[in-house]
């Protein structure tokens, strides 16, 4: 996978592409980053790509040229353009995995200023915003960008990781806990230490729910639930706990004598 990256401020994205998983895809290969400063593509004599909006405003807005001419050097048919604006389609995981199997080659445009003249969005294929609130420019917006779709690429990371993730089926993803068992009065759960799987995973996925329903509703009303699903829903609302459940907590107990 190719990024290409329209901005102002290259120098924002040293750190990003220099660290952590980024740094080790690209050195690997498996993505590969150009970062272009529109203002080279210029015809102003003074180097400017902005300027006043024609019939008053506030602030200043981008110039088509620049961004125009930038994007025609560095795009070909195979390239996916991206424009950043509060207009575009709202990102989400969905769109994150759409993009990472469907493009080779992607280019972002980091806006900044009051904005872009308007006849600068038929240069592009699509409009993103990441949500609802104002950035100073585009480009934190494109670095979440490239950060959700790089990571879905084969060999970035673990495959495995990226299985059971919030977002990834609509859902926010179960809590999960690391040692001690006792951590100032507040205890891993014992089902976590019974060993039978099954029973971890059902009690996983009705914590699933739980946080979903509490923290996003919005995403559990669009939830799809299965025949499985609905069962463990109504043990939920029933706020009983089931035999499997309870045998796999005693179960965990076993294990957990001497921790605390």
């Amino acid at each position: 996978m190719k990024f290409i990256i329209l901005t102002l401020f290259p120098e924002m994205f040293e750190s990003f592409f220099n660290s952590s998983i980024l740094k080790r895809a690209i050195g690997t290969n498996k993505i590969e980053v150009e970062i272009i400063n529109f203002r080279d593509y210029t015809k102003d004599k003074y180097h400017r790509v902005d300027t006043p909006p024609i019939g008053g405003g506030a602030g200043l807005i981008l110039k088509c040229q620049p961004i125009v001419d930038a994007l025609n050097a560095m795009s070909t048919k195979k390239t996916h353009k991206i424009i950043l604006s509060p207009g575009g389609e709202k990102y989400t995981q969905s769109k994150a995995i759409e993009l990472a199997k469907k493009y080779d080659e992607i280019l972002i445009l980091c806006g900044h200023y009051e904005g872009y003249d308007d006849r600068i969005y038929k240069y592009f294929d699509e409009e993103i915003s990441i949500g609802d609130f104002i950035l100073t420019g585009g480009e934190p917006a494109s670095m979440c960008i490239i950060d959700s779709i790089s990571r879905l690429l084969d060999g970035v990371i673990s495959k495995d990781s990226i299985v059971e993730e919030s977002f990834s089926n609509s859902l926010l993803e179960y809590p999960q806990f690391t040692e001690p068992y006792n951590f100032n009065g507040d205890y891993v759960p014992d089902i976590l230490y019974s060993g039978n799987h099954e029973a971890i995973n059902k009690w996983r996925k009705k914590e699933s729910f739980i946080l979903t329903k509490n923290k996003r509703p919005d995403l559990y009303s669009k939830y799809e639930f299965s025949k499985s699903d609905l069962k463990l829903i109504k043990e939920i609302d029933s706020n009983t706990t089931p035999k499997w459940e309870l045998s796999a907590i005693e179960k965990g107990k076993k294990f957990i004598k001497n921790k605390d």
